[in-house]
């Protein structure tokens, strides 16, 4: 193909999708506007399933197919970078040596760690009840084990962060969404449809149907991609090397 054709296959597919974005805008309430009829529809569809956080219902319920490709970019991301920053030939790995710690500091991580730890799981399982959920919860879970590098030191870090364990985590939690799906199919419904389990009693633990399910393995993945992710990068910033020694 030239370049000059694939220029007019890139101009018209844009004007294309620049047609599209201005219909739907032009079809939009009014601006300001105090009501709104998606949001209203959201709103009566997480009460008819009995789940408090409407967000959580959207993400989980009413669009939980497009949850999953956001879930499905983040493996394929953490997935590159394992690939990009693993140790290659010209490399080898040093032990990092510990760092002096100010005991201020130190005091600080290692009182705020199972604090910030719990604040995290716990924010994944009320996932369906209040603000947060698997995304935010995850990120919080695994950045609280790093306080340990900050805290301690790069060892006492290792030591909590098997990193073949958190992919296999990754991993598994990415299968549980897609299991989850594939069996409201056998169900006969759609795929991801919230109908395998009882909607339960609204304001509870137990509500909300398939949604706690579909935020714990999303909290589980973004915490072991997180955990996986960073620690990829400390490998590079710690203790792999080039054989020159630089």
């Amino acid at each position: 193909m030239s370049p000059r054709m694939r220029l007019w296959l890139v101009a018209v597919g844009g004007a294309g999708v620049a047609a599209l974005l201005v219909a739907a805008c032009l079809g939009l309430p009014a601006f300001g506007g105090d009501r709104h009829p998606y949001g209203d529809r959201a709103v009566e569809a997480s009460l008819a399933h009995r789940t408090a956080n409407t967000i959580a219902s959207v993400n989980f319920d009413q669009r939980a197919f497009d949850t999953l490709g956001e879930l499905t970019i983040l493996f394929a991301a953490v997935l590159g970078c394992v690939v990009l920053l693993r140790q290659t030939r010209d490399e080898h790995r040093a032990r990092p040596e510990p760092a002096e710690v100010a005991p201020a500091v130190r005091r600080y991580a290692l009182l705020v760690l199972p604090v910030a730890l719990l604040t995290g799981l716990y924010v994944i399982a009320h996932g369906q009840l209040s603000p947060g959920g698997g995304f935010q919860g995850g990120v919080v879970a695994a950045t609280a084990l790093h306080l340990l590098y900050l805290g301690a030191d790069y060892r006492a870090l290792e030591r909590v962060r098997p990193v073949g364990r958190y992919e296999v985590g990754d991993g598994v939690a990415v299968c549980a969404y897609l299991v989850t799906g594939v069996a409201a199919l056998l169900g006969g419904a759609a795929f991801l449809a919230n109908t395998l389990l009882p909607y339960g009693t609204f304001n509870t633990l137990s509500s909300g149907g398939t949604v706690p399910l579909l935020n714990a393995a999303v909290g589980m993945e973004v915490a072991c991609a997180v955990v996986v992710l960073l620690a990829r990068f400390l490998d590079q910033a710690v203790e792999i090397d080039e054989e020159s020694g630089t």
